[in-house]
């Protein structure tokens, strides 16, 4: 981020209390009387039910649609650290220019400075006092065009909302209470195996096939055209992008033995953006998983084809970059939406990512991490995101953000057989577009993927490890094709699908097929 040093930024400093007002016989009620009145605390509890609410009937919640009062109210009982989009004033689809039109470009940065003088300007006619963002006033990202700042004033909210640099403003860290989506218990709002990712005690013959030189490919493979694909593609010269919690030091397959077995020639890079810490103080957390679920999806997208008796990769000879941006899969505090966006950038800005894989997400959209999502989509990647897991309680919900968006590929799970039926855990619904056969039917059986460390394959389910098929899949079919762009991917991904030219209400154009998609049938 480029940091603001010499801005004299005052931010108006209120106190939390609630205040109490007693009528007097004078009719008029004194200003500040009804400053501290309009300023008085939505509880958060009463911010979750709004979104809640929002939630059972749109699908989605956006701050935008909510009061100054609200906003003010979530800041307040958070970090008070805003986050507000900018653009040049009365621009023209400035979404599509996001990656495309820098943002150091002197307008784009005059909408910038604009905002930061009228929050200056605000303050000071407050005769308020000055609060810091870390060591500095404000940041300005150096890549997205939005900038952050300590706010409480609702003032300055108010401003904000009638100048036409201002695309959005929210609460950079208010969590909502998840256990509200799940009837009081507690929100699995994840994969399948969660942040947990042990070798299958229970592994059946039936669930696997051996192949050279001895690794065990996953039982849905051949249902997925996926095993016949390989004649014609194994995904070499591709390179997928992948976010999500990181990948295990301690498996070996992710490490020294990438390149083994019939596996060659390719490499495994590792990130991290992901931050601990708050506002004050924060450092960068490394790329190493700490969930297990990070190292599951690469195992699903590019497990080397290895003799040591492990699962097999969809793209078994693609290059792999894991980004660590999220502690777990869940993008909902400061930290993991700040990580999420700096890692989507950083995938953006490299030539040699085709594909970027997202098996993570959140309930509702936050335009930061939209913002980033098109600052990679607007360089040309292709971009696979869940469509969503929870338990029974929560699969009342849709689809999740960011697979809720147009720039992404949105992928959910279902059960093998005829007919279309969810995965016990997937959400479906009409920003899907396209499903992987990922749990059996009678035994409810997950995919086979890596474990955390050593050489015994474990399972993993949900929209997560359909989204990671998804990802691979698209690898096997660009790497046969590496001239064709993405819209002839996607487009070639849909034709060949099972549903096609139907697009269902909840499951998109169906099951892919990598056979079919490579010509094989």
């Amino acid at each position: 981020m480029i940091k603001l040093q010499k801005m004299t930024l005052g931010l108006l400093f209120l106190a939390l209390g609630t205040f109490s007002c007693k009528q007097e016989e004078t009719p008029l009620v004194p200003q500040a009387t009804l400053e501290e009145e309009q300023q008085k605390l939505i509880p958060s509890n009463e911010i979750d039910q709004l979104i809640l609410q929002s939630l059972r009937e749109t699908g989605d919640f956006l701050w935008m649609g909510q009061s100054d009062q609200v906003i003010w109210s979530a800041l307040m009982q958070s970090d008070s650290v805003l986050t507000i989009g900018y653009s040049p004033a009365n621009l023209e689809t400035p979404n599509a220019r996001i990656g495309i039109e820098s943002v150091q470009d002197p307008v784009w940065q005059a909408s910038a400075q604009k905002i930061l003088g009228m929050i200056t300007e605000t303050v000071e006619r407050s005769g308020g006092s000055q609060l810091r963002l870390g060591n500095e006033l404000a940041e300005i990202h150096a890549d997205l065009p939005y900038l952050e700042v300590k706010v409480n004033s609702l003032e300055v909210l108010q401003n904000l909302r009638s100048m036409p640099e201002v695309r959005y403003f929210e609460p950079l860290s208010y969590e909502f209470d998840y256990s509200l989506l799940n009837q009081g218990q507690n929100a699995r709002y994840f994969s399948d195996s969660g942040c947990s990712n042990d070798p299958e005690a229970n592994l059946s013959t039936n669930d696997y096939s051996v192949i050279s030189p001895n690794a065990k490919a996953s039982w849905n493979y051949a249902q997925m055209g996926i095993s016949q694909a390989w004649s014609q593609s194994t995904g070499d010269n591709i390179t997928v992008g992948l976010i999500d919690t990181g990948v295990s030091p301690n498996q070996q397959l992710l490490g020294s033995g990438f390149q083994s077995g019939e596996s060659t020639s390719r490499s495994i890079s590792k990130f991290g953006t992901y931050q601990t810490g708050y506002w004050w103080w924060k450092k960068y957390d490394g790329p190493n998983d700490q969930c297990g679920h990070g190292t599951a999806m690469a195992g699903v997208i590019a497990s080397p084809r290895n003799s040591v008796g492990n699962t097999v990769g969809v793209a078994y000879n693609a290059d792999l970059i894991s980004v660590r941006g999220t502690s777990d899969v869940i993008v909902n505090s400061g930290n993991e939406k700040d990580g999420v966006a700096e890692a989507l950038v950083l995938l953006g800005k490299r030539s040699d990512v085709k594909i970027i894989s997202m098996s993570i997400g959140d309930v509702f959209s936050n335009s930061k991490v939209a913002d980033a999502v098109r600052y990679a989509y607007n360089r040309g990647k292709l971009i696979f995101a869940a469509a969503g897991t929870s338990t029974s309680f929560t699969n009342w919900y849709g689809v999740i953000f960011p697979a809720t968006m147009a720039e992404t590929v949105a992928v959910t799970g279902v059960k093998e057989g005829n007919g279309y039926q969810r995965c016990n855990t997937c959400h479906s619904g009409g920003k899907v577009d396209f499903t992987v056969i990922m749990e059996r039917g009678g035994t409810e059986t997950k995919p086979l993927s890596l474990a955390f460390s050593g050489n015994n394959p474990s399972t993993v389910g949900g929209s997560s490890v359909a989204t990671a098929t998804a990802s691979g899949i698209a690898a096997l079919l660009w790497s046969k094709n590496p001239n064709w762009n993405r819209e002839q991917i996607l487009d070639r991904l849909k034709t060949t699908s099972d549903l096609y030219p139907s697009r269902n209400s909840e499951y998109g154009w169906g099951n892919l097929d990598a056979g079919a998609a490579l010509g094989i049938y």
